[in-house]
């Protein structure tokens, strides 16, 4: 690294460390630094909205903690966020509080689950907001500090720390943060918000609870029924398979979304496709001990176990067929990252099975 062109502040390294200490002491960070937080450094990130400072973003009921708008532009602020970011952070939570996972315990829950976020719109120049390559990795300061304000936010807010409310047994990257946008200047099709009903100049945050990011290589082919076969093979490991059903992101490279748009292909026509062909035999699942439900939870178990019941597939025409999606709209896809190489990814998602008909927890972001 050059050092010619740095400028060292006049500030007292001893009174830093200090200061950091005090914070990791008092378990106000996620195990990196963090920015401390003065009254006038708050201000300016309260001074980014039209909202009152008390007012509730989101809540989690059986921690009986709230969200409000200055705990989040406190944790905000100790991530790193400029004062300009605070009303994606804004936006953000209030699509949190519409997703209906997390304030029934599951970031709490020993998958490791965590939120992630996907910005659509001008947002994305204004904030640059990476989503054109790199997307899950690190570089970008808007992406790490959105995302790190909401992980901070679970832990100084609602107690989620490791090895006490949260009781993740791995975890995974994501819960440091995970922001990505929509490369919607290299998508063939119309972005994701305006999907979902939103117009194309809104800036908008949608969240999701995700377990996973699996990488799929398909640079083999250009073919839209062997791309999607590679997809439908990832989303159907047996490994994935918790529920009844599962759902999935597709976040698709522009080469892979080109590649079907240019084969005729909507985005509805993929959602199809891969629902139609998501399936295992009887036999697969009883091999790995997931060819029946747990009577209490829907969760994949062996006809041998005590709580088991048959799924819904046991009572078709076809039992030996499971069906392991529930609905084409199981799938969402948006397109992201470089158009360098074809390698996409899904996302494995927690929705309601079968999925709400309403556009997903996705939020406008609001600013003064």
């Amino acid at each position: 690294m050059a050092t010619t062109s740095l400028a060292a502040p006049a500030v007292d390294a001893g009174q830093v460390r200090a200061a950091q200490e005090h914070y990791w002491d008092n378990e106000w960070t996620d195990g990196l630094p963090v920015v401390p937080v003065t009254e006038s450094l708050l201000g300016e990130f309260l001074a980014a909205v039209d909202r009152d400072q008390e007012e509730v973003l989101f809540r989690i009921p059986h921690l009986n903690r709230d969200m409000t708008v200055r705990l989040a532009a406190i944790n905000a602020a100790l991530a790193g966020c400029k004062p300009e970011y605070f009303p994606v952070v804004v936006a953000a939570w209030e699509a949190i509080a519409l997703e209906p996972h997390p304030a029934r315990g599951i970031w709490q829950s020993t998958t490791g689950t965590a939120p992630f976020l996907v910005v659509n719109g001008p947002a994305r120049e204004q904030l640059d907001i990476n989503s054109r390559g790199n997307i899950y990795g690190s570089g970008h300061r808007a992406n790490a500090t959105i995302g790190r304000a909401i992980r901070l936010g679970c832990i100084n807010v609602f107690g989620l720390r490791p090895h006490k409310l949260d009781q993740a047994t791995q975890g995974n990257p994501s819960k440091y943060s995970a922001v990505i946008g929509e490369n919607e200047e290299q998508s063939p099709w119309e972005p994701f918000h305006v999907e979902r009903g939103f117009d194309a100049a809104d800036s908008v945050v949608t969240a999701f609870v995700i377990r996973s990011v699996l990488h799929i290589e398909a640079r083999h082919t250009m073919a839209p029924e062997q791309l999607a076969l590679d997809f439908v093979d990832s989303i159907c490991r047996t490994g994935a398979l918790i529920h009844e059903y599962t759902s999935a992101l597709l976040v698709l490279v522009p080469e892979h979304a080109q590649a079907f748009a240019d084969a005729g292909w909507s985005k509805e026509d993929l959602r199809r496709f891969v629902f139609e062909h998501a399936r295992r035999s009887r036999a697969e699942l009883a091999a790995v001990g997931k060819d029946a439900l747990s009577r209490k939870t829907r969760w994949r178990l062996a006809t041998a176990h005590p709580d088991s019941m048959p799924d819904t597939a046991s009572g078709t025409d076809a039992p030996d067929d499971v069906a392991l999606l529930s609905d084409p709209s199981s799938v969402q896809i948006v397109v992201a990252g470089a158009d360098n190489a074809g390698v996409s990814s899904v996302v494995e998602i927690f929705t309601l099975n079968p999925p709400r008909k309403e556009p997903f927890s996705a939020v406008r972001v609001q600013t003064r």
